[in-house]
């Protein structure tokens, strides 16, 4: 008999524990981004100190304003900014006239309503082919 009083009082404390977890969950939707209004305009992100890292982004609709946290990634492109995410192809050849290779993307995504470029070219300096082959010795050697 008192098993069944344990069990029974346990199922009561689990279920009104669910309901409060439930009811949290209702009040965190309705005050969010987006609950009254449709229409939200987001900013960039502004990263607190230095130019990446974790800072805010002011969203305005009408007349109301909210400031939420984001994080710019360290190694992020300025010349397109961090919402704009894009799928790259491949590194093309190196041109040695120039010393660069490159590669073209395509808009993958772009968040908070940014405005981003349909497509981007990115370019970056080749290597030289003497680490290559100095990573392939470092391999070898102990035997």
């Amino acid at each position: 008999m008192q098993r069944r009083g344990f069990l029974l009082l346990a199922l009561l404390a689990l279920l009104a524990l669910t309901d409060a977890v439930a009811k949290k969950k209702d009040k965190v939707k309705k005050g969010g981004p987006g609950s009254e209004c449709a229409e939200w305009t987001w900013g960039p992100c502004t990263p607190s100190s230095k130019d990446c890292g974790v800072g805010f982004r002011e969203g305005t609709c009408g007349a109301q304003t909210q400031r939420v946290r984001c994080r710019v990634p360290c190694n992020w492109k300025k010349e397109f900014g961090a919402d704009c995410k894009y799928k790259f192809e491949s590194w093309g050849t190196c041109d040695g006239g120039t010393g660069t290779k490159a590669r073209q993307g395509t808009l993958k995504k772009a968040r908070y309503n940014a405005q981003c470029q349909e497509t981007i070219r990115v370019t970056k300096p080749c290597t030289p082919k003497t680490k290559a082959k100095a990573k392939a010795k470092k391999g070898k050697g102990k035997d």
